[in-house]
């Protein structure tokens, strides 16, 4: 990796001043004062998931709502939040958003060995609050997604440094909260770390098996939730998913062939994830490579699937700016996050209900510039051992290892 002054690593690594973290810290305390202001229950979503515990505490079933696509444990999580009053909840939650996608960035930094007091580690997250829409989004909708957003990264920290069985814990817990990391499982069946898979699959079904047995319809989420997610026959859900079997149907497309199209491209970058994982490089690049290769590909075929699952894989592929040979070093992967950009209005695709265009964009242009990256552009990682560091990063690796 190029270490010389010319290179932009070397002044992404160094210590930032003061004056940066304050302008993040003003960034962050905006957005989340004003959802404070704007949102009630937190946000929408996590109201859905809140009025889903509180319809149990009240003897009736949460798969009553159609929009509730949790498993039966989220119910039993999302009982605290039940308990609190609602002007309560309008200040924590927004907050506790906020906190975990800095946590989960924090997590992201650590694992590609890029110094938290860096420059990067105030423009990555400054860029994403104020530069990627979906981190907004995300923030006033209160959406649970935040708990994959967290949980991947701290995944990969883990994994690592060699702790695979607590990796698989932390996936385990994710998919018990919402089940946006399943696909996580294929990393642990490529690695053959069967301990942690065989956490990755059972802290989610013990968990849903024994919640689901205080709940008055102990089967609504195989009878009700299931074959919705299926289907995904719902007016409303339709006008705001991103994934190719959802938009192309609005186009014209036959449903039949679109659905087939987005099998074929998930199922192309499963194999170019597998390739990236069996390929050069730094570890850290290649756990964050092949993980963001396999959400991607399930966020394609994904019924529903949002443009703020997005900030499952950004982070990851953003922290590892400094590697030579990084996937965020291509254009096609910032040219990807253009139709993100908040306050741009774009002809024909002004309207809120033609927002999944865009998205459907960013996701399929992403997972193209991801899949063709694990193949042919990994090469380029070889002998690239990390990031260059100032002395302040150099002991962090040392304190870390």
């Amino acid at each position: 990796m190029a270490t010389g002054k010319s290179d932009i690593s070397g002044w992404l690594v160094r210590p930032a001043g003061g004056w940066w973290w304050a302008g993040l810290v003003g960034v962050l305390g905006a957005l989340t004062v004003h959802t404070v202001l704007v949102t009630s229950d937190g946000g929408m979503d996590n109201g859905i998931v809140v009025d889903a515990a509180r319809t149990w505490l009240d003897g009736g079933s949460p798969y009553d709502d159609r929009h509730f696509l949790y498993f039966p444990s989220a119910v039993m999580a999302a009982v605290p939040q039940a308990l609190l009053p609602r002007s309560v909840l309008d200040v924590v939650v927004p907050v506790a958003v906020t906190v975990a996608l800095a946590l989960g960035w924090a997590c992201a930094l650590l694992l590609h060995r890029v110094p938290l007091r860096s420059r990067l580690a105030v423009l990555g997250l400054l860029g994403l609050a104020a530069g990627f829409a979906p981190f907004g989004q995300l923030v006033r909708l209160g959406n649970w997604t935040v708990t994959a957003v967290l949980a991947l990264p701290l995944c990969l920290l883990l994994v690592s440094r060699g702790r695979w069985v607590a990796a698989g814990a932390v996936i385990g817990v994710a998919v018990a909260l919402k089940p946006l990391l399943a696909p996580m499982a294929l990393l642990f069946l490529f690695a053959r770390r069967w301990g942690a898979l065989a956490l990755v699959v059972l802290v989610p079904a013990v968990a849903s098996v024994v919640a689901a047995l205080f709940l008055p319809d102990p089967t609504g989420f195989l009878t009700r939730t299931l074959p919705f997610l299926l289907s995904g026959d719902d007016a409303f859900v339709r006008l705001y998913e991103a994934s190719p079997a959802a938009v192309l149907p609005r186009l014209g497309v036959p449903r039949a062939p679109a659905t087939l199209l987005a099998l074929l491209m998930a199922a192309a970058g499963v194999v170019c994830a597998y390739v990236r994982w069996r390929g050069p490089g730094p570890v850290p690049l290649r756990l964050a490579e092949t993980s963001a290769g396999l959400m991607l590909s399930a966020f394609l075929v994904s019924r529903p699937s949002y443009n703020h699952y997005l900030l499952v894989v950004l982070p990851l592929l953003l922290a590892g700016l400094p590697y030579a040979g990084a996937v965020a070093r291509r254009p096609w992967f910032w040219l990807a996050l253009v139709p993100q950009l908040p306050g741009v209005t774009w002809p024909w695709l002004e309207s809120g209900r033609r927002r999944a265009f865009r998205d459907a964009f960013t996701l399929c242009a992403l997972s193209v510039t991801v899949s063709y990256h694990c193949v042919r552009g990994a090469r380029v990682t070889r002998g690239a051992d990390g990031p260059p560091r100032t002395p302040e990063g150099r002991r962090a690796a040392v304190e870390s290892a």
